[in-house]
């Protein structure tokens, strides 16, 4: 009885590893890994999402500070220098 209440607990600790490891999605990792295109494709897919989303934000936070810029435009000591930079950014444009 001893030796099949073992068995037991064994089976149940590799359903438990196999478990966790169909969580892990180990074996989409591994096919990834020993595929180069899909590897490349993924890292490809990653990179343009990186590139737009700091893109945006970039952007975001530029029209962030432009606006705050031109509320502080009334400030005496450095709105003129403000106002300098403003009119430079927009002959720029």
């Amino acid at each position: 009885m001893d030796e099949h209440k073992k068995i037991e607990d064994l089976e149940r600790r590799l359903e438990k590893i196999a478990t966790d490891l169909e969580r892990m999605k180990l074996a989409d990792y591994v096919d990834i890994i020993n595929n180069p295109r899909k590897l490349l494709y993924t890292n490809f897919i990653g990179g343009l999402a990186r590139g737009l989303g700091t893109a945006i934000g970039l952007t975001a936070l530029a029209a962030m500070l432009f606006y705050i810029m031109r509320q502080t435009v009334n400030l005496p000591l450095i709105g003129k220098y403000i106002a300098d930079l403003l009119d430079i950014i927009e002959n720029y444009r």
